[in-house]
């Protein structure tokens, strides 16, 4: 939901609540009770200009005050067209409802986790998750999504609000396990796939004449002037709402119009309007979009073309920066004088660019000569300046590790634009989570316009990040798009190293041969790199992936000869990570194929050059694999500590998958050592990540 629009509020306010009346028949207020902080509240803040809607409010408190049956929510369809309203009466029905639903409020808009007309549904579920629990761990796929929900949505009276739905199929997932939650859906067309649902169907329709003159009025009604013109020339105010077809989002910028022309009569401001209208032929609200973006200043609307580039929902200061290449105090203003003129969307995370202005802002710039090299210009600039920021996050986050493209520090930027600051792992990890869009999206601008150089140092700047977060469709697309730019760059290397990220993914998901046709090329790949000691370093990561891909198909013996040639390759160039890496996995071996005692060795080898090294995730790794040797081994009272330790670690990186293994670890050793209440406490962190069928979150190797 992104267009704006405003409801009549009729009554009087009292110990800070609003009373609506109208068609509403009865109503009965209650002065809400302080919130408790951590109970989520996705809406944004409410409109001062609401108007009309008063028969679909009325039916919508009607419904809900009705007892449920049983079954699943009250399912409320808003569905209309761009700039009807949807969005807005959506967050007035979820703050009307809020008070009888304590549990919280939730937006999650559809259109962000859309790729290719599809949505990542799995990816809606993880973010509704976080939401109602920071420190949820979701699983890496859709089933063990959806149960998750269900199980943190039983028995709660939650709000919640989807935006951008084009099917009840996309929605159906998304509804909480609850018969007294309420869910409000927009969508530009009926849902027609809503079958076996409690359902008030609200389709939407422009505000009548009168109304949408009321609603110009209130939208200028703290501006004297504004309110004087409107009164004195009512003929006017009508036939400027006319022009407007009683649509809201319209309104919202033929008001913010009025406000800024101060000493344009009315009637003049409507015979621009009209001349724009008949002599451009556009729809109305083109028209009225047009006459806001003809008041920009040179540099506002020269943002306002480049928004559309931007491949995230939201922008920031940094981000108007790089499109522009000015410094953020400048790009902040200019966001601000395009808020300011209605062509920007307040969304509950920040400013956008809402979709129906997306395309206009694109049509602008059709019309604009030389809008074709300035657009090619601020891509570059923005996917140059991510690829600096993820480069440097990766660095903060994973340290120095192998990598073939150019150090983030000496990646080229917008000079005028700086670099973001990462004061620790967490703070870099999380930045990583909360840019995924723009920069999985950035990946896919780099392919597009022939940056095979960024596309390729993105991708690799994202591995640490996939690790810890498993956005699989985005991140197959990405190494794709990886490979694909490293093959026309002609770069070996780099296809090699694209080629293993692939790989993984493609594994993770069972789709072994993608990954083995992969992993052949990259090892034949390899052979060719010569001998020096960064040839040799990635020949040796080549044949370590190919092992891997043998050990997740359970074929260890296979996997053997390869951690020990890549072993052998380390140790020859005096690389100790790397050889410590491989030993780590030999000892993973060792253990799957019941060689206890050679495990304990190698493992115990590995874990102690990794905290010799400092490296903080392979300390935790090496620990958990020791532990699980130790206990096999029948000593088990000395894998407590490192399991432990491996169990803090993964929590501070919200590595679901790996804190899943070792809380299971930690629970069979209680039960093996008869601490009933210990294993008990385990078995509840468990199931609560796992859900209640028992499925479990994939470890991550």
């Amino acid at each position: 939901m992104a267009e704006e629009t405003w409801n009549r509020v009729d009554g009087q306010v009292r110990a800070g609540s609003i009373v609506q009346a109208g068609s509403v028949g009865e109503l009965h207020v209650h002065q809400a009770a302080v919130r408790d902080a951590a109970v989520p509240c996705q809406l944004p803040p409410a409109l001062a200009h609401f108007e009309d809607r008063i028969d679909e409010r009325a039916r919508v408190l009607a419904a809900f005050a009705e007892a449920p049956d049983g079954g699943g929510p009250l399912v409320v369809a808003l569905s209309g067209m761009g700039g009807i309203g949807k969005t807005a009466l959506g967050f007035e029905l979820a703050r009307a409802l809020l008070a009888h639903c304590p549990d919280g409020a939730l937006h999650v808009d559809l259109d962000d986790l859309r790729r290719d007309g599809a949505v990542e549904t799995a990816d809606a579920l993880g973010d509704l998750l976080r939401s109602l629990d920071p420190d949820a761990r979701p699983e890496p796929e859709l089933r063990g999504r959806a149960r998750q929900y269900w199980t943190a949505t039983q028995g709660r009276r939650l709000v919640v609000v989807v935006d951008n739905a084009r099917s009840g199929a996309e929605l159906r997932p998304l509804l909480p396990a609850s018969a007294a939650s309420v869910v409000i859906v927009a969508s530009h067309g009926p849902l027609y796939d809503l079958d076996g649902v409690r359902l008030v169907d609200l389709p939407l329709g422009p505000l009548a004449p009168e109304d949408a003159v009321n609603l110009l009025r209130r939208i200028v009604i703290d501006d004297r002037s504004a309110v004087d013109r409107l009164a004195a020339d009512p003929e006017s105010a009508a036939e400027l709402a006319r022009r407007c077809a009683g649509l809201p989002a319209a309104l919202y910028v033929a008001g913010r119009w009025i406000r800024r022309h101060k000493r344009r009569e009315l009637r003049r401001l409507v015979e621009e309007l009209t001349a724009e209208l008949d002599r451009e032929g556009v729809p109305v609200v083109e028209a009225v979009w047009d006459a806001a973006y003809a008041s920009l200043g040179p540099v506002e609307a020269r943002l306002y073309r480049l928004l559309p580039h931007h491949p995230a929902p939201v922008v920031d200061d940094h981000v108007a920066a790089a499109l522009l290449d000015t410094d953020p105090d400048r790009a902040a203003a200019a966001l601000d004088e395009l808020d300011t003129a209605g062509l920007l969307e307040r969304r509950p995370d920040g400013l956008g660019l809402h979709a129906l202005l997306r395309g206009h802002a694109l049509r602008r710039a059709e019309r604009t000569p030389g809008a074709a090299a300035e657009a090619a210009e601020a891509r570059r600039r923005l996917v140059r300046w991510y690829r600096r920021q993820a480069g440097r996050a990766d660095l903060v986050a994973a340290g120095p590790r192998l990598t073939v493209s150019a150090p983030a520090a000496g990646a080229p930027a917008p000079e005028a634009v700086p670099d973001l600051e990462f004061p620790d792992a967490r703070a870099a990890l999380r930045w990583l989570e909360d840019e995924r869009l723009a920069l999985y999206g950035c990946v896919r601008i780099a392919a597009e316009d022939g940056l095979d150089e960024e596309a390729v140092a993105l991708c690799e700047a994202l591995w640490t990040h996939f690790l810890d977060h498993r956005h699989y469709a985005d991140v197959i697309e990405a190494f794709g798009h990886g490979v694909a730019a490293a093959v026309r760059a002609e770069r070996l290397a780099a296809t090699v190293r694209m080629r293993c990220q692939l790989a993984r993914p493609l594994w993770e998901q069972r789709r072994y041969a993608e990954a083995a046709e992969e992993l052949r090329l990259a090892v034949n790949g390899a052979r060719l790199l010569g001998d020096s000691d960064e040839a040799r370093k990635l020949r040796a990561s080549a044949v370590e992936f190919r092992g891997k891909l043998a050990s997740v198909r359970g074929d260890w013996a296979a996997a053997v000869p390869d951690f020990e040639a890549a072993r052998e390759e380390h140790r020859a160039i005096g690389n100790t990570y790397g050889a410590m890496l491989q030993t780590y996995l030999l000892g993973r071996a060792a253990v799957a194929l019941g060689e206890l005692p050679r495990a304990v060795d190698l493992l115990s080898e590995a874990h102690t050059t990794a905290n010799a090294l400092g490296r903080e995730r392979m300390i935790a790794r090496t620990g958990f694999e020791l532990g699980g040797a130790l206990r096999a081994a029948g000593r088990g009272a000395e894998a407590v500590h490192l399991y432990e330790a491996a169990l803090t670690a993964a929590r501070e990186r919200r590595s679901a998958g790996d804190e899943l293994r070792v809380l299971e670890a930690l629970m069979a050793l209680s039960e093996e050592a008869g601490d009933t209440v210990g294993a008990a406490g385990y078995r509840a962190a468990v199931e609560a990540l796992r859900g209640p069928d028992g499925d479990g979150v994939a470890p991550i190797a």
